[in-house]
């Protein structure tokens, strides 16, 4: 059997506020494997957001183990974590994150720029994704004049354009109306069929159901782990 893409055991998080110790995450074990479409729940202040940032190597645990497609991630320095999340990680936030005087192609590509690849083969590769997000006409075109839907979708493009292991995704669709918001999880059902691991994170039930797997975080804990 093949190891898990994801691996966290005991995975403790607490944090210092003044004279107190709030305890966030409170020992939590989950295993994901490659390819899976994962949402993870919770009402605010169940820890979700706070195992998203640890899941996406944003921050380390106070305590436990987070293995990440091998690699012992739980005890990494600032500089090894960001090397990772650039490699393995694709982060699409609600609030797009995009350059503003940017055009959709620069914005797609800058990760690359990170990872050392040539402008040309930026490029090409950073092309190639808004193809698949059906933004092919749109390359030159800055944020501010794209719809939402067409901003998330640029995110979406950006998040894929280094190959990660995981596409990260946190309320993808919080700022956008219903209809759009159908046609951003329908691209992230094709992202998925294309062998893509996908983590939702979103406190919308019929956004979750759009994963095979619904994972609910309560005080600091996994309540409930069920598979469609």
């Amino acid at each position: 059997m093949s190891n898990p893409l994801i691996k966290i055991t005991n995975i403790k998080r607490d944090f210092v506020l003044g004279n107190e110790i709030v305890y966030v995450l409170k020992g939590v074990n989950l295993e994901i494997k490659k390819g899976e479409y994962v949402a993870l729940m919770g009402p605010s202040g169940s820890g979700k957001s706070t195992l998203m940032n640890l899941l996406g190597c944003l921050d380390t645990p106070t305590s436990g183990t987070y293995i990440l497609n091998g690699k012992d991630v739980s005890q990494m320095h600032d500089d090894e974590l960001a090397e990772i999340r650039n490699k393995e990680i694709g982060f699409v936030f609600q609030t797009f994150n995009l350059m503003p005087r940017t055009s959709a192609l620069n914005n797609v590509a800058l990760p690359m720029i990170y990872a050392g690849y040539s402008k040309s083969e930026r490029n090409i590769r950073a092309k190639e994704v808004l193809e698949q997000v059906n933004l092919g006409d749109r390359m030159d075109h800055q944020p501010n004049q794209l719809s939402g839907g067409q901003r998330q979708r640029v995110a979406i493009a950006r998040a894929l354009v280094n190959k990660p292991s995981i596409i990260l995704a946190d309320e993808p669709t919080g700022n956008l109306d219903s209809k759009t918001s159908e046609e951003i999880m329908k691209l992230f059902s094709d992202i998925h069929k294309l062998g893509n691991t996908v983590i939702l994170i979103t406190h919308e039930e019929e956004i979750a159901n759009y994963a095979d797997r619904i994972i609910r975080l309560r005080d600091g804990m996994i309540e409930s782990d069920l598979t469609k």
